[in-house]
């Protein structure tokens, strides 16, 4: 391998590296909760249900792992969206059904910390090619809503 190639592949090597600290243009949202997983998901679904959004599905890993013998820390994902938008996006590209409906993974560490993880629909854009301005407004809104679902899913719990 030439000098030339060999430092081409280092600099980019470094660039990688240095992208993966940064949170702008992340594929993944990753945020603390407080409370145990089982409440967690019960408020998730709530806000879900309460910003007009459809709730699909939940699917609870740690139940399904155990039913087959091997023990996962307690994970569950919460599949919901709004169809209408999200059939919308599917004629831009067909592909979409691959990350359509929206899914959230609320899981616990060893430690006992909740969190919940979601893919940053802006993404979207890039890996389904997307360049309809009507469609990449869709998914601006979509990014839009996960992150008012993330800033209530981490409110401080309301006293009475």
């Amino acid at each position: 391998m030439s000098k030339m190639k060999r430092l081409l592949l280092i600099t980019l090597m470094g660039l990688l590296l240095l992208g993966c600290e940064n949170k702008r243009g992340a594929f993944l949202e990753q945020t603390t909760l407080t409370g145990d997983l089982p409440t967690e998901r019960d408020k998730l679904i709530r806000i879900i249900k309460e910003q007009g959004l459809t709730h699909f599905e939940t699917i609870d890993h740690a139940q399904i792992a155990k039913e087959v013998g091997i023990r996962l820390k307690p994970e569950t994902v919460v599949i919901f969206g709004n169809p209408h938008m999200g059939s919308k996006l599917m004629e831009c590209n067909p592909s979409m059904g691959l990350d359509l409906p929206i899914r959230i993974l609320l899981s616990t560490t060893y430690e006992g910390e909740t969190s919940m993880t979601y893919t940053n629909p802006e993404y979207w854009s890039l890996k389904h090619n997307i360049k309809d301005k009507q469609c990449l407004t869709i998914i601006k809104n979509m990014t839009l809503a996960l992150h008012s679902i993330q800033e209530e899913m981490t409110k401080p719990k309301e006293r009475k």
